[in-house]
């Protein structure tokens, strides 16, 4: 194979064969994606999930994590979220004329470990390749196909007054580590993305309950945009702590530095669940025992007061309004 995508690596004919082959079936391999069908053919039975997401990001290569990583977690996350156990995913490439062989194999290479790591499988895809400064090196689209358990009710609408907002972990971690890598800081730590599959913390959250009201994975917009949406969809306030907020210390500087509120920052392996206040102790528990939930923590409540809105006990004591960003903040990172 030549050792450069080239268009004709999108023309359906040998070359394009020989990257299915040799970048994607020998990587990837599974039944259901070795027959090589234009779809693929599984049984499933009870109540089902099904979501798709597109992913860019640049640099394609960043700390903690890379834009196949980011891709496969992604839409697991986004199935987790309703309750749902992943199963199997579709992987759509649009890969720009001149990514190096080797920075594709090393994607398929951490898109087969992200899907291990979640429990899914790869069963069907598509490749197009498109002319140079088209496509930013790679844009990733996967569909994923999860079932829901019995019992499981989880929605953004869900959310009732008197019920413990509970985050996953530290926030920021995302942005932050792709930013710095784009740009060329540096930081007195080694900052890593916090991209990762959280299926399984999500499946040990509802075997503490089944009552669990609202899952949300905080990614663009983030926290403060996550918990608006909440508070909007389910006609409630929300009331957080800002010092109950686990955020790091590099992260608290770069956004000094840089004039952002970690509130607005990207994640990809964090979560924000609504819990009934009877069972918060329970999911804090389970989430603690999960490498990706150590540093889980109870951050605020449902409230009657100010519905759709989300408010901010400061570090100072006073209250503020946490809104959604109406624009972009830069330096934009994906």
């Amino acid at each position: 194979m030549q050792d450069r995508i080239l268009l004709s690596h999108g023309s359906g004919g040998k070359l394009a064969r020989e990257l299915v082959e040799k970048s994607f079936l020998r990587v990837l391999a599974n039944p259901l994606l070795a027959r090589l069908d234009d779809s693929a053919v599984f049984d499933l039975s009870g109540k089902l999930a099904f979501t798709t997401d597109s992913h860019v990001v640049s640099p394609l290569f960043f700390p903690g994590g890379d834009i196949g990583r980011l891709a496969v977690c992604g839409t697991v996350n986004d199935l987790a979220m309703s309750g749902a156990r992943p199963l199997y995913l579709s992987l759509a490439l649009i890969i720009e004329e001149g990514l190096t062989m080797s920075e594709l194999d090393r994607v398929v290479a951490s898109i087969q470990k992200a899907a291990e790591e979640a429990g899914v499988k790869i069963i069907t895809g598509d490749t197009k390749v498109v002319g140079r400064g088209s496509a930013d090196g790679l844009f990733i689209n996967t569909t994923g196909i999860g079932v829901v358990p019995e019992g499981v009710n989880i929605s953004g609408s869900n959310a009732r007054p008197g019920d413990k907002v509970v985050l996953s972990g530290n926030i920021g971690d995302h942005s932050i580590a792709v930013l710095s890598k784009r740009e060329g800081l540096s930081f007195a730590t080694d900052l890593k993305s916090d991209c990762a599959p959280l299926g399984s913390l999500v499946a040990e959250m509802l075997a503490a309950s089944l009552s669990i009201r609202c899952l949300r994975d905080p990614t663009r917009g983030g926290l403060a945009a996550t918990l608006n949406e909440i508070a909007g969809q389910s006609g409630v306030g929300v009331r957080i702590e800002e010092e109950k907020i686990p955020v790091r210390e590099e992260v608290l500087g770069a956004c000094e530095m840089l004039g952002l509120d970690p509130l607005h920052l990207a994640n990809e392996g964090k979560l924000v669940a609504v819990v009934p206040a009877q069972d918060a102790e329970a999911v804090l528990k389970a989430m603690r025992v999960n490498c990706y939930g150590k540093e889980a923590a109870v951050i605020g409540e449902v409230s009657v007061e100010h519905p759709g809105r989300v408010v901010m006990k400061t570090g100072l004591g006073t209250s503020r309004i946490v809104d959604m960003l109406v624009g972009e903040p830069l330096p934009r990172i994906c």
